[in-house]
């Protein structure tokens, strides 16, 4: 199981080919100032839609950074007994990050694919808007998309690259309960995905109400 979690040493980050931390020295308004921020990628989500039987098609992975948060270290160490792996296990979009040379449009296409197994044509997904994500530390830019599917387009069972370790569940939450999901707070989820939801609400679902 992907919350089967053990053996969690937390060590410095001397070396990343995800995010580099830098500190930014500045002078605003004749004051000195200086703020820790790191370099990441910028990415792409989607949110996905499956018209045949009106659910939203989403997945479901273990996030590390989510865990910590809410464990206690000791000795640079977490207690997983104390702290299961499913305390870090988080509800999002289909997602990835902007590391190959195509187009955006392009990269969520094959997102889809390798996550959650449909195939969906580059001209099928839409370019919703670009927006600023982790203001106060990264800044990066991330792009949302809207796909919509049906259950003739799944090739596969989707879950992610095996060879980069990605261990993704693909779930479904129906329209009809989605606002509840929205509201549980014990499920937890990126505020990107609220704010994808609420996009839908707006400008897709009432023509499948």
């Amino acid at each position: 199981m992907a919350d089967c979690i053990a053996n969690v040493d937390i060590l410095p980050c001397s070396d990343s080919q995800y995010i580099k931390p830098f500190k930014l020295r500045y002078t605003q308004n004749g004051t000195q100032k200086t703020w820790d921020y790191c370099k990441v990628h910028d990415s792409v989500v989607i949110m996905i839609f499956n018209a045949t039987r009106k659910v939203f098609v989403m997945v479901k992975q273990f996030r590390p950074a989510v865990y910590v948060a809410k464990a206690e270290i000791r000795d640079s160490k977490i207690d997983t007994d104390k702290y299961p792996g499913s305390l870090g296990m988080t509800y999002e979009l289909c997602a990835g990050i902007v590391d190959k040379n195509c187009s955006l449009q392009e990269l969520a296409g094959r997102e889809v694919l390798e996550e959650t197994g449909y195939s969906v044509p580059t001209d099928k997904v839409e370019r919703v808007t670009s927006y600023r994500a982790n203001v106060g530390t990264s800044g990066s830019c991330q792009t949302l998309f809207y796909a919509e599917v049906t259950d003739d387009m799944r090739v596969s069972k989707g879950g992610g690259l095996v060879e980069e370790g990605e261990m993704i569940e693909v779930i479904e939450v129906p329209l009809k309960d989605s606002r509840q999901f929205l509201a549980d707070e014990s499920k937890d989820k990126p505020g990107q995905l609220m704010f994808a939801f609420m996009w839908f609400y707006e400008n897709k679902a009432q023509q499948f109400q």
